[in-house]
C-alpha cells in the first residue's frame, strides 16, 4: 500500500463527464489499496472567465480581491469532485488550501509556500477518506487567501506530497507524459520514459508547459518522485526522479539529448550606443531589476572601432517589457544611450540533455541543422546541459522540427496524443 498524491489539471475536470471519469480513476487507485490525496485545478477555462469578468468591472482590481475571486474556481472543482467520488461509494472530503494547512507569504497573486501543516489531510487519510484539496491557493499570516501564481496547482501537489512523505506524486494532464518536443509542433515527438530533475528543470525553465518550474524545484529539494501521465488513458507516463524509475533498468549511458523546447513568450530589448566603460552594464541591469523583470539572455557587442560605444541586448518575459522600457526611458541621463529598441517577434529554442557534458559536437550539430533549415540565430545562451538560441518567431517551428530530426529524436510511429487539446 502506498500514499499517492494525484493532481488533475483544468482540462481533466473541464465538465461533469470529465469529473466523473477522474473520480473513477481516483476510486480505482483507492480500491487497489492505496491512500489517496487529490489536488485539483479549476474547471477548464474557469480562471480565464473570472479574469474576464473582473476586467468588465475594473481595470485596476486590488490584488487581494483578485486572489479571493480566483480561488473560487478550484473550490468549485474540488467540491464537485468530492461529490463524484462519494457517489461511487468512497468517502471523500474537499479542503481549501487554508484548510489543508498551506501557509504562504503575503505576495498576492504570486505567493510562495512557507509552511504546511496538513493535520486535517492526515486525519482524513487515517479515517479512510480521499482528501481532495484545492490547488493554486493558501493563506497568509493575515489570514487572507492567496494564490500561488502560474503552475500553482502543480506546486500545491508536490508540496503536499513532500509534507505527507508520499510515495509518488502523479501529475495528470491531457498528454501521456513529457515528450521530446511539443507534439502540437513536432508530430514525431517521442515520449520520455525517465528524466532527471536537472533536465526537467531546464525543460520547464525554457518553455515546456507540462510541469511548472517551481513544482520541479520543490520535487528535487524534497526528493518527491513525479509521474507525469494522462488522465485520459492508462498508459505509463514519464517518471521524473534522480533514481531509476519503477520497472526500468539502470543503463550505463543516458541519452545525449532529452528534448527540444520552445518559448514564444519573450521579447528582446536592445539598448543602442551606450558608453563602453566599466560599470555601464551594472547600472543598466540595476535599472532593469528595479522594474521587477527577470532577464534571460544577454549579449554585448564589441565596441564600435574608435567610438567607445556599444550595444547591449537582452531577452525578458514579454509581459515585463513595458515596465522595463519605461524604466530605461527614465534612466536615459544615467545610461547615456541613443536609442532603445523593442522586439516581440522572437522565439527561443532550447536543446536539453545531460549527455551534453560528455559528448562533443552537440553545438556543431545544432547549428548545422539550423543552417540547413535556413534559420538565422540572433542570440545564444548555454549551460552544462542546455543550449538556447533566439530566432525569428516565424522560423521557430521550422527550427524545432529540424533540430528534433537532427538529433534522431523522431519516433517511428506517432506516440503523442493530445486528448484534451491544451496540454495542461
Amino acid at each position: 500500500m502506498a500514499l499517492v498524491v494525484q493532481k488533475f489539471g483544468g482540462s481533466s475536470v473541464a465538465d461533469a463527464a470529465s469529473i466523473q471519469r477522474v473520480a473513477r480513476r481516483i476510486v480505482e487507485t483507492k480500491k487497489a489499496g492505496h491512500d489517496v490525496v487529490v489536488v485539483v485545478s479549476a474547471m477548464g477555462d474557469t480562471t480565464d472567465d473570472l479574469l474576464d469578468l473582473a476586467g468588465q468591472i475594473t481595470k485596476d482590481a486590488p490584488a487581494r480581491e483578485m486572489d479571493i475571486l480566483l480561488t473560487a474556481g478550484e473550490r468549485i472543482s474540488m467540491s464537485l469532485l468530492a461529490m463524484a467520488v462519494t457517489e461511487l461509494g468512497v468517502p471523500a472530503h474537499s479542503y481549501t488550501g487554508q484548510q489543508a494547512g498551506l501557509r504562504t507569504d503575503t505576495r498576492y497573486g504570486k505567493a510562495s509556500i512557507v509552511a504546511i501543516g496538513p493535520e486535517r489531510i492526515t486525519n482524513a487519510i487515517d479515517e479512510g477518506q480521499v482528501a481532495i484539496v484545492a490547488g493554486f491557493q493558501g493563506v497568509n499570516e493575515l489570514n487572507d487567501v492567496t494564490t500561488l501564481g502560474r503552475g500553482g496547482s502543480d506546486t500545491t501537489a508536490v508540496a503536499l506530497a513532500a509534507a505527507l512523505e508520499a510515495d509518488v506524486c502523479e501529475i495528470f494532464t491531457d498528454v501521456d507524459g513529457l515528450f521530446t518536443a511539443d507534439p502540437r509542433i513536432v508530430s514525431t515527438a517521442r515520449k520520455i520514459g525517465h528524466i532527471t530533475y536537472e533536465e526537467t528543470l531546464e525543460l520547464a525553465a525554457n518553455g515546456a508547459k507540462i510541469l511548472h518550474l517551481r513544482a520541479v524545484e520543490f520535487a528535487r529539494r524534497y526528493g518527491v518522485a513525479l509521474h507525469v501521465r494522462s488522465s485520459f488513458s492508462d498508459k505509463e507516463g514519464t517518471w521524473v526522479t534522480d533514481e531509476t524509475a519503477p520497472g526500468q533498468e539502470e543503463t550505463m549511458e543516458q541519452p545525449i539529448i532529452s528534448g527540444v523546447t520552445h518559448d514564444r513568450s519573450e521579447g528582446k530589448i536592445t539598448v543602442v550606443d551606450v558608453p563602453d566603460v566599466p560599470g555601464i552594464a551594472a547600472r543598466l541591469f540595476e535599472v532593469v531589476a528595479g522594474a521587477g523583470a527577470n532577464i534571460d539572455m544577454i549579449v554585448q557587442n564589441v565596441s564600435t572601432h574608435g567610438t567607445g560605444r556599444t550595444d547591449i541586448s537582452f531577452t525578458l518575459p514579454e509581459s515585463d517589457g513595458r515596465a522595463v522600457l519605461d524604466a530605461l526611458s527614465d534612466a536615459v541621463d544615467l545610461l547615456q544611450y541613443s536609442e532603445v529598441r523593442w522586439d516581440d517577434q522572437i522565439g527561443k529554442l532550447s536543446l536539453v540533455g545531460a549527455g551534453m557534458r560528455s559528448h562533443p559536437g552537440v553545438s556543431a550539430r545544432l547549428f548545422g541543422a539550423l543552417w540547413e533549415a535556413g534559420v538565422n540565430i540572433e542570440m545564444i545562451s548555454t549551460s552544462e546541459i542546455r543550449i538556447s538560441v533566439v530566432t525569428r518567431a516565424e522560423d521557430l517551428e521550422t527550427a524545432m522540427r529540424a533540430v528534433h530530426t537532427a538529433f534522431e529524436l523522431d519516433a517511428e510511429e506517432t506516440e503523442a496524443v493530445v486528448y484534451g487539446g491544451t496540454g495542461r
